[in-house]
């Protein structure tokens, strides 16, 4: 089997959607010899937030000199992104062997596995086969029944957040959201919440009580930014004085506050050393694509892959953080099953003009459709048939009057920016 052809195979996979419960990944891993007992893991979960976290917490354990497998999920440019051991991508020749033998294993089986369960297995083949000392583990949707469950017994289950997204599946209030969520968490294995709705709270902590789980909020009163500008974030969180975050967003230093709760655990619980200069080299250093990333300088370009209106939210707040006397120039797509009037509102004090198009989706909004949808709200708007043409028209006028451009989507949407930037 080839790269391609692995490839190939994984995404035909997609059309059997997902199953319920975990039955399907257990019996496959089951078939290739259960490789997730092989490592411990950091469980990862919440509404946003958990990809940041996740690329902050693998950056200071590899700094600390960790052998550390890191999956995540969507990728932005390469599949193989989501599969990484010490920063490296898997490689080709890799997925491959890898993919065929869990392709194997699958058809042996009396149901075939749906594409999120394969790629976690292969993501847990390969971690094996490289002796990673810990994974940094992202819970692809929910918790309870997302394939990355299978793993019993974490070194620490994370709740970054809790927020209103996927709400025909995961339900729609922030307690059964959290309930959701709360499923990775394990019998007498630390819990961690970011914090930021009391309600979920008290959920979590139902939940990890009932598993006797220790359990900890993190206190944001430790939290004290210093210094945010497009160049990245000073802070200081309890002792430590004068940390520097390379990852932009307003909301970046209270993912960086979870994190470094979660490295207090890590070594209080599970006796790991990560000394301070790892967190400060971690947090220097991590990259983390689509995110509220700064692509161009002149005119200042950046993109964010908010796509609910808690992370739309988010993003205002960037805006507002980093531009506090100007509006910017907002480029956007948006599916139609979004709360996209409440994102446009979110929207709405930050935005000079919205330049919209239409995702490559089934389930994508019209760009007419949004624009209207932005006038509506008392924004100029204005479709465009193509995300090259709306980049030209939006940089013309960022050059013109001297604004930011800001845009926001799917991270799918990064891949359509990146190439009308000329950006590789």
């Amino acid at each position: 089997m080839t790269n391609e052809e692995a490839l190939q195979y994984i995404h035909s996979m997609h059309t059997l959607g997902s199953h319920p419960g975990l039955d399907h990944t257990r019996a496959l891993l089951a078939a290739i010899g259960n490789p997730q007992n092989a490592y411990r893991c950091l469980h990862v979960g919440g509404t946003n937030g958990k990809g940041s976290f996740c690329a902050m917490s693998d950056a200071i354990l590899r700094a600390a000199g960790y052998r550390v497998g890191l999956y995540t999920s969507p990728y932005v440019k390469d599949f193989a992104e989501r599969i990484r051991v010490n920063g490296e991508n898997i490689p080709p020749e890799d997925l491959a062997e890898i993919t065929a033998l869990v392709r194997g294993a699958a058809e042996k089986l009396e149901t075939p596995p749906a594409e999120f369960e394969l790629i976690t297995a292969i993501a847990f083949e390969y971690f094996r086969r490289e002796k990673v000392d810990l994974v940094v583990l992202e819970v692809g949707l929910g918790g309870r029944l997302d394939p990355t469950n299978v793993i019993e017994q974490p070194l620490l289950s994370v709740i970054t957040g809790i927020g209103f997204d996927h709400t025909a599946l995961l339900g729609n209030t922030l307690q059964a959201i959290a309930a959701e969520k709360a499923g990775i968490i394990k019998p007498h294995c630390p819990a961690l919440f970011g914090g930021g709705s009391d309600s979920a709270g008290r959920t979590l902590a139902t939940v990890a009580g009932a598993v006797r789980a220790p359990f900890r909020v993190v206190d944001r009163s430790r939290l004290h930014v210093t210094r945010m500008t497009t160049d990245g974030t000073t802070f200081d969180f309890g002792d430590l004085h004068d940390l520097h975050l390379s990852l932009l967003g307003a909301y970046q230093p209270q993912n960086a506050a979870t994190v470094l709760t979660a490295m207090e655990i890590l070594s209080e619980s599970a006796g790991m050393r990560i000394p301070e200069k790892a967190i400060r080299q971690g947090l220097e250093s991590v990259v983390w694509h689509a995110r509220f990333e700064r692509l161009e300088t002149d005119p200042q370009v950046f993109f964010d892959g908010a796509h609910n209106p808690q992370g739309i939210a988010a993003a205002a707040q960037s805006i507002q953080t980093y531009f506090p006397d100007e509006k910017v120039l907002i480029l956007t797509g948006v599916m139609a099953d979004k709360d996209y009037d409440g994102m446009i509102e979110g929207l709405k004090p930050v935005t000079a003009h919205a330049y919209t198009v239409t995702p490559e989706s089934p389930r994508a909004l019209p760009a007419e459709d949004y624009a209207g949808h932005f006038r509506a709200h008392g924004i100029e708007a204005t479709a465009y048939a193509t995300v090259a043409e709306a980049l030209q028209a939006a940089l013309a006028t960022a050059k013109a009057e001297g604004l930011p451009l800001v845009c926001l989507g799917s991270l799918y949407l990064y891949q359509d920016v990146l190439k009308g930037l000329g950006i590789p």
